[in-house]
């Protein structure tokens, strides 16, 4: 029985904690968005982090999209040739990258970046009380730190994952046409047959939401930590960790939303 009650009580315990993280992480959510919207608003932040998210993360996402659009293609003609229907590999490309891959990757890999440089920057400023500062000197921290990388994450992801899907039909139709044999006017006009507007809006709506969520964390997770250089290492570690798990849940929710039908 001791044990039993010994294990509903740990339950309790991490159920509490899971409720109040989340309640903690929402409230951070809501303040760091009120703040985009009320004066004043500083433009030198956002346009450091707006570069730091969008131009300086191009190469490696550049660099992910047009790999991976070349191995959904090769993938694609070894199955499809089993039932002579190579003509769909176009349309299958182009569909998981302006779908998935195209958001997917881009967000992994700016998490992977950007949320731990925003963690980290943000943290070794709380530990150093540098934050503290801010408040001393009449500047909210909120204001200051995070609602500009907020509006950032938001605004940078979407224009990435627009050269990640280019640059991911790019690969598929590079692999396809060099190593393949395939027509490129047949896979231009195979691709543009197949691309609709609903698949690269729905990207964009998720690689928008997956910029918020990588922003949200690696200042959320920054803000709060504690104890030293240790701190700071939990709190990088922990920011690209939960926005990779939410990046993902929220990747199937929304494709659930919008395709499920």
């Amino acid at each position: 029985m001791d044990t039993i009650l010994t294990l509903v009580a740990r339950l309790g315990r991490a159920t509490l904690a899971l409720i109040r993280a989340a309640g903690s992480l929402a409230l951070f959510a809501f303040e760091g968005l009120s703040h985009i919207v009320r004066p004043p608003f500083y433009g030198r932040v956002f346009l450091s982090s707006f570069m730091e998210t969008g131009f300086f993360s191009l190469p490696v996402v550049a660099l992910t999209a047009l790999f991976s659009g070349g191995v959904i293609a090769l993938q694609s003609y070894t199955g499809f040739a089993q039932y002579h229907v190579q003509s769909a590999i176009a349309g299958i490309v182009v569909l998981a990258v302006t779908r998935e891959l195209g958001p997917v990757l881009a967000g992994l890999m700016v998490a992977g970046r950007v949320g731990a440089a925003m963690a980290a920057q943000i943290g070794t400023m709380r530990v150093t009380d540098q934050i503290d500062a801010l408040t001393t000197l009449s500047t909210n921290p909120m204001k200051y730190l995070v609602a500009p990388r907020l509006l950032a994450g938001l605004i940078a992801l979407p224009l990435l994952v627009l050269v990640a899907d280019v640059l991911g039909v790019a690969g598929g139709f590079t692999v396809c046409v060099m190593k393949l044999g395939f027509s490129p006017q047949a896979y231009i006009t195979a691709t543009l047959n197949s691309l609709k507007a609903i698949d690269v809006t729905v990207g964009l709506v998720k690689a928008a939401l997956f910029g918020f969520l990588i922003a949200l964390m690696g200042c959320y997770y920054g803000y709060n930590s504690k104890g030293g250089a240790e701190g700071v290492g939990s709190a990088t570690t922990a920011a690209v960790v939960v926005a990779s798990i939410l990046l993902l849940a929220f990747d199937y929710l929304l494709t659930d939303l919008f395709f499920s039908q």
